[in-house]
């Protein structure tokens, strides 16, 4: 491709792309701009600033914040990069993903990979943490143990707590939401021996067609995300955690998926500034301690640092030294670590051939590399790299030194290998009790009715006992769980509660099931007829649509043409369509007139969301614009 032949012989330089920038900033188009009137702080100091160092790589401080490192543990840093081996400096730069539980492969990731960190597969907490216990004793530098419990317990191991999504816990005024989901993520992570959070989340969701962030954004403003943020920040950090924000230089104005394709950033600098750099320089200033680069390109700020720069130069931040030295380290500031976000996503891939992408992203300014894709490959690249000057001397030296301070500022070197995993006892406040009333809370009060023009609601057993019930779901993710399990749990708390359930099965469930001659036509016939008022007195619609990493963009795909579960009888009988997922359903399904985002398939939120149907609980949640998807039907 044109971007990959461009790029092919410019690795090496790539550090060195230094031409005086300018204060115009780029373009943008968004079709809803919520406000974005925050202050630019000290915007004359830091361009007298950014002048003075443009072009230069920033050396860490290992005393100054985030580490704040002592006497001690700055001579652990040095001591232990003059012990190791190249091979072993090279090893540090990268952070495995374990696709395996078994011994004989953590073996070989840490005989032969040497790797300063891993995240793991997730499973069942007592498996996850032996495995983790495991690694840690058969490795001479402790390692940096990551999870993602972007929504609690949960994403960590397939037994913790589901608290929220980030959505969710912007959608409540009670700031608080967002600690308390912090606090349980902390607790049970660290119980399974993780050491380190790839969250919280600071994206802004902006375009209401941006769907990779939509529930995984606190909200479409930087002040509701800095302040959720700042939350789970203190909340998680009450455990020996540290945390990575992401996806810098921040998602959420393109519509598109990076683990698909590269996406872009099109704010200009100034407008940048006021809105992800404010976010950015907020929880700099709060003291995280690593930031994760997205494959997300960002044309104004590079153009800001390189004026001159081409469209086909312009590459996603984790392979511009501009975004993350020049805007990164310099104008903002900061000293603590910078990673990758995972290397095998198309938004990386696509810029060039992989021997040359695996050092540039370390030369550009990241300290380690998420994933290996082939490790025996990708270990050579890296060390191709050095050898060659792609990566200098220093610039090594300093990402080593950022790794390892991360590692002391957590007192890892401190501790024996056999005391930096808990014992497995510490495992019982995995899903525990009191953290599912904690989630069962947080669900009752961010249920949130978005609209109910019609008036259809309460609807109760006795005013609509016989209640046809729709599941609508995308495919299986890449967790590969059942994406039409939740309806099961919907039945059961409907029957519950008192109501005559009649699940409605497409022509392929149908079909899979030993009917024959299934096909659209054929169930929209026995379907849409006359009768439907007769025979049911409510139709609700629950929709638990993902596609997260699958797709560029995320909506409604329904089982068939024509199909008979699309809300046409939103005419013939009070018609309820709950979301367990996505916020933009609107745009699909104007023709609802009453409208439920209650935020999660959890047991917790389905219940929450049927109490709440009948009218034996009020509504707490809130909600943006993106709901109405930027058409006048969705609100009607």
């Amino acid at each position: 491709m044109a971007l990959a032949r461009s790029h092919a012989n410019k690795w090496q330089s790539l550090v060195a792309r230094t031409v005086p920038r300018h204060d115009e900033a780029m373009p943008f188009s968004i079709a809803a701009e919520p406000d974005r009137s925050l202050p630019l702080r000290d915007s004359a100091a830091r361009s007298r600033n950014a002048s003075e160092t443009r072009g230069r790589q920033f050396d860490v401080d290992l005393r100054a914040a985030p580490f704040t490192l002592d006497d001690d543990a700055v001579t652990w840093v040095e001591s232990t990069i003059t012990s190791m081996s190249l091979e072993e400096k090279i090893g540090q730069l990268f952070i495995n993903h374990n696709d395996d539980y078994s011994r004989e492969y953590l073996d070989g990731v840490l005989e032969n990979f040497h790797v300063g960190g891993m995240r793991y597969r997730p499973g069942p907490s007592a498996a996850v943490q032996e495995h983790i216990r495991y690694a840690q004793s058969k490795t001479r530098i402790p390692l940096l143990v990551a999870s993602n419990p972007e929504m609690g317990g949960a994403g960590s191991c397939d037994d913790g707590t589901f608290v929220s999504t980030h959505l969710q816990a912007g959608s409540h005024p009670d700031r608080t939401i967002a600690r308390r989901m912090g606090q349980v993520a902390g607790v049970e992570t660290t119980a399974l021996g993780c050491n380190w959070a790839f969250a919280p989340i600071v994206d802004i969701h902006y375009n209401w067609r941006n769907t990779v962030v939509s529930t995984r954004a606190f909200g479409n403003t930087p002040e509701i995300v800095v302040e959720r943020a700042k939350e789970y920040f203190d909340g998680i950090s009450e455990s020996a955690t540290a945390c990575a924000i992401k996806h810098f230089p921040g998602d959420g104005v393109d519509e598109r998926d990076q683990h698909v394709v590269t996406s872009y950033n099109t704010l200009g600098f100034e407008e940048w500034n006021r809105t992800y750099g404010h976010v950015y320089r907020e929880m700099i200033d709060h003291g995280v301690q690593s930031i994760m680069a997205g494959h997300i390109g960002a044309p104004g700020l590079s153009r800001h640092f390189r004026p001159a720069m081409a469209d086909a130069d312009i590459l996603p931040a984790t392979l511009s030294p501009e975004l993350l030295q020049d805007l990164l380290r310099g104008d903002l500031g900061f000293n603590g670590l910078i990673l990758t976000d995972a290397t095998q996503m198309v938004g990386l891939t696509q810029a060039g051939k992989r021997k040359d992408l695996v050092p540039a992203t370390i030369a550009a300014g990241c300290d380690m590399f998420l994933f290996f894709r082939n490790p025996a490959e990708d270990f050579r690249y890296m060390l191709d790299g050095y050898s060659t000057g792609v990566i200098t001397e220093q610039r090594l030296h300093d990402a080593l030194r950022r790794i390892l301070a991360l590692k002391a500022s957590l007192g890892l070197h401190r501790r024996p290998a056999d005391q930096l995993v808990p014992p497995v006892e510490a495992l019982g406040v995995i899903g525990s009790e009191a953290h599912r009333a904690v989630a069962a809370e947080i669900a009752d009060r961010t249920v949130t009715l978005v609209k109910d023009t019609a008036g259809n609601l309460p609807i109760t057993p006795t005013t609509h006992r016989r209640i046809r019930l729709y599941g609508i779901s995308g495919d299986a993710d890449f967790t590969r769980t059942d994406p039409l399990a939740y309806l099961d749990t919907v039945k059961e708390e409907l029957e519950a509660a008192g109501f005559e359930v009649h699940l409605f099965r497409t022509a392929g469930q149908r079909q899979a099931e030993g009917e024959k001659g299934m096909n659209f036509m054929r169930i929209l016939s026995e379907e849409a007829t006359g009768d439907y008022p007769d025979k049911y007195d409510a139709a609700l619609v629950f929709a638990n649509v993902k596609g997260f990493a699958q797709e560029a963009a995320i909506r409604i795909k329904w089982s068939t043409p024509l199909a008979a579960e699309i809300p046409w009888y939103a005419a013939e009988v009070p018609t309820v369509f709950v979301s367990l997922n996505q916020p933009n359903h609107l745009i699909d399904v104007p023709m609802v007139r009453t409208a439920i985002h209650a935020h999660a398939g959890s047991r917790e939120a389905i219940r929450a969301t049927i109490d709440k149907i009948q009218g034996r609980s009020g509504f707490e949640g809130t909600f943006n614009e993106n709901v109405f998807c930027d058409s006048f039907d969705t609100r009607l």
